[in-house]
């Protein structure tokens, strides 16, 4: 039985597939949509505009910055409620069935073929997008950049969040390291190295898959949704992070593959 109906928007969008850039932006949460099938979880609507459901204004800023690059953008394309693309498979937070301090009742007792069927409608069809993505750059002879595209809440256990701007790295700083200085430098931001998540976890599946496995240059970053949650706001903080980025994607020395050891 089919998850989606015909009308309903594919799992993954490819924004400017053929685009000719070295790099490309992804958004794992971008999305709270919850196909018709699935009757929103059980959840009331409200619920999903909030975190819990997406990263809110992340698409909006990872498709402001796919346009000035005039860049690839791999866009997820249904709530991390749904299946979460940035887990691996067996990771119990995969299909929630609690999230934030929520229930979620169309995620309880779920059968394999259930957990498959969402794996295969969600989960597959986005990653096979990211790797049929790095195998165009690479029959061009080149060795892709992947930067993805997060938010966070302003808040966790009612405790502020100082940083605007998160920047997430496990061992590969080709991107991280500049761009933190850059940020720090020019704008005077106060950005979190590895904050207020660390990638030095075992718990995203994306860049890890794709490009730390890879060896390939890359860098995952985070940014508050209080400040992206308007256009004029992922117009501002989009414009800040190309401004950083502009420099760093001009590099050819981040071009190449190269596997980063533990500290």
């Amino acid at each position: 039985m089919a998850i989606l109906g015909s009308d309903e928007p594919p799992a993954v969008e490819v924004v400017r597939e053929d685009a000719e850039t070295q790099f490309f932006f992804v958004c794992d949460h971008a999305s709270a949509r919850i196909p018709r099938s699935l009757d929103n979880l059980g959840l009331e609507p409200d619920l999903l505009q909030r975190h819990v459901a997406w990263d809110i204004g992340a698409a909006e800023v990872a498709r402001r910055l796919g346009n000035r690059f005039k860049a690839p953008l791999l866009v997820s394309g249904y709530s991390r409620l749904v299946i979460d693309v940035n887990r691996r498979l067996e990771d119990a937070a995969s299909i929630a069935v609690q999230s934030d301090g929520h229930l979620i009742p169309g995620n309880r007792d779920l059968s394999v073929e259930q957990v498959t069927l969402r794996a295969e409608t969600f989960f597959w069809p986005y990653h096979w997008a990211i790797a049929r993505q790095i195998d165009r750059v690479r029959e061009r002879g080149q060795v892709p950049a992947i930067i993805s595209l997060h938010s966070f809440t302003p808040e966790f256990g009612h405790v502020a969040r100082p940083w605007p701007i998160g920047v997430l790295w496990n061992n590969d700083g080709r991107i991280a390291r500049p761009l933190m200085q850059q940020l720090r430098a020019s704008k005077q931001i106060c950005v979190g190295d590895n904050q207020p998540y660390s990638a030095h976890s075992p718990y995203g599946y994306t860049m890890n898959a794709h490009a730390e496995t890879a060896g390939l240059p890359h860098v995952l970053i985070e940014v508050r949704q209080d400040i992206i949650a308007t256009a004029a706001g992922a117009d501002q903080w989009s414009n800040i992070l190309g401004d950083a980025l502009s420099e760093i994607l001009e590099d050819h020395d981040i071009y190449h593959i190269e596997h980063f050891i533990d500290d």
